[in-house]
């Protein structure tokens, strides 16, 4: 499969259970834009990929049936993965896009999976980290949801208050 440069494409993440089942699913395909060289940009934020972000760069390699296959991530964007369970039911009951609505003003952009019930957020490198951990653990605190952190890096992990 030769896809031209700037191309959307499918790209295919197998993916490991652990002992209580999570994720829920084998494999995960994200969309990309091929970048040449076997390289593309993930153009979509991951529900189940660990390790990965919006806009990293990765290897693929095309298989036999002419699907693309994830190798290994080449660079990292800076961009954040954060994965939002909202509980749905309870005196704090929260829907997928309310979660979304709460972060965009800090700059957040997400989507929601209903059969899963969680929505994946994307964190822009240049995004005030320490604000979007603030509402993150208020919002666990105060039993709106659940969340973890998929993707992040050394200014996430020291952004405190």
């Amino acid at each position: 499969m030769n896809d031209a440069a700037g191309a959307l494409v499918k790209v295919r993440f197998a993916l490991d259970q652990d002992e209580e089942g999570w994720p829920p699913v084998g494999g995960e395909s994200l969309w990309a834009v091929d970048v040449g060289d076997e390289l593309v940009r993930i153009d979509n934020v991951p529900f189940f990929v660990r390790d990965l972000a919006c806009g990293d760069i990765v290897r693929t390699r095309v298989e036999g049936d002419g699907r693309r296959y994830f190798q290994e991530r080449v660079q990292w964007s800076g961009n954040c993965t954060v994965r939002v369970i909202p509980f749905s039911d309870g005196p704090s009951r929260l829907e997928r896009q309310a979660v979304l609505d709460l972060f965009a003003p800090l700059g957040v952009s997400g989507e929601g999976v209903d059969q899963f019930g969680m929505v994946a957020l994307n964190v822009p490198a240049n995004a005030d980290f320490m604000a979007i951990r603030e509402l993150l653990t208020q919002g666990s605190t105060d039993g709106r949801w659940d969340y973890e952190e998929g993707c992040v890096g050394d200014a996430w992990e020291t952004a405190t208050s």
